[in-house]
């Protein structure tokens, strides 16, 4: 361990502060959602240093971050924490960002950077795209009883998730300022990164949302752009636990009817999003256009819809198909040359 700067330059939590505010928030404009997964990764490395390493973290230097203990931290998110390879790459990600930027603000530690990024991730199991069939969200989209407050708002809240395709924290996240209730009806999407996106609501949507926002009382303290399309109580913003337990609601009533909905399926606001992709892409809607809707930087992270649509790569084979079979084969048993041949080499 290399000897501690007494202005605190090699100590870690300077740039593990830096890093979390200057360079991510500042420089990187990351979201909020983005930035406090970053510092739970942290907080969790800071800890495994306190309690097994024996370091407090004011005393935790740059030189105490190297390869050999990185992959300690790994090997006890996994064994001790029980957290799966997906989680454990996670954490390794935002561990190897922070050896960057360490790399580039303090070059001493470029070597000892270099060996943590060069740290492979874990294989981990193809993601599931399981989704809903159209029948099943159909279904699922008219549970809500709309006579009554929480039905509509329940009924909404579940169409515009499917119809925008959005993330679960940009539903939560829409204020009435970013619906433009002319037609076509539009909706403003917050998403990762600090990026936005106009997605298009279909007419029936549309209905149900206008409807909603002229039966909403607005929340009379703030303005349009603070006021939150779906609330709680006392106008509360609604949470990513709060859309999930209204599913937890809903999904139940349905397979009390039908004990075969959905079957083996845990419902998730995420399945909603993963089965309007990939409804769209059984109609014959482009890579590209799903791309835009989804809010993915790069059209290759939404190739796993393709990739997980057996049903898509068979109608794509079958339309592709030229049969180079010849209608009739012709009977060899007719041939009597053969015939003899054969039994002559059983003999």
């Amino acid at each position: 361990m290399s000897g501690v700067d007494p202005a605190g330059g090699d100590l870690a939590g300077k740039w593990l502060s830096k890093f979390l505010t200057d360079h991510l928030a500042g420089e990187r404009d990351l979201s909020g959602q983005t930035i406090a997964s970053y510092r739970d990764a942290i907080k969790l490395l800071l800890t495994w240093f306190r309690d097994v390493e024996e370091t407090p973290p004011e005393k935790l230097s740059l030189a105490d971050l190297d390869r050999v203990r990185v992959l300690a931290f790994l090997d006890w998110l996994e064994a001790e924490r029980g957290n799966s390879a997906a989680t454990r790459n996670q954490r390794l990600a935002v561990i190897k960002s922070f050896a960057r930027y360490t790399a580039v603000e303090q070059p001493e530690f470029l070597n000892q950077a270099t060996l943590i990024i060069a740290i492979k991730q874990k294989k981990t199991r193809a993601a599931d795209m399981g989704h809903l069939t159209s029948d099943e969200m159909k279904a699922l989209l008219a549970e809500p009883d709309p006579a009554t407050w929480r039905g509509l708002r329940d009924m909404v809240i579940l169409s515009t998730l499917y119809d925008t395709a959005a993330r679960v924290q940009e539903i939560c996240d829409l204020n009435t300022s970013d619906i433009r209730t002319a037609r076509p009806m539009v909706v403003t999407l917050h998403g990762k990164g600090s990026t936005t996106r106009r997605v298009p609501l279909m007419d029936p949507t549309a209905r149900l949302l206008t409807d909603y926002l002229d039966r909403r009382t607005p929340h009379p303290g703030v303005g349009a752009d603070a006021d939150p399309l779906f609330n709680g109580p006392e106008h509360t913003r609604l949470t990513r636990w709060g859309i999930t337990k209204i599913l937890a609601r809903h999904v139940p009533s349905l397979r009390r009817r039908d004990p075969g909905y959905a079957a083996g399926m845990n419902v998730t606001p995420h399945v909603i999003r993963r089965t309007r992709a990939m409804h769209l892409l059984q109609a014959g809607v482009n890579l590209i256009y799903i791309r835009d809707l989804l809010g993915h930087a790069d059209v290759s992270t939404t190739e796993i819809y393709a990739r997980a649509d057996t049903e898509a790569k068979r109608a794509a084979i079958e339309n592709a198909y030229q049969s180079l079979t010849p209608e009739s084969l012709p009977d060899w048993t007719s041939d009597q040359d053969l015939l003899k041949w054969l039994d002559h080499a059983c003999q």
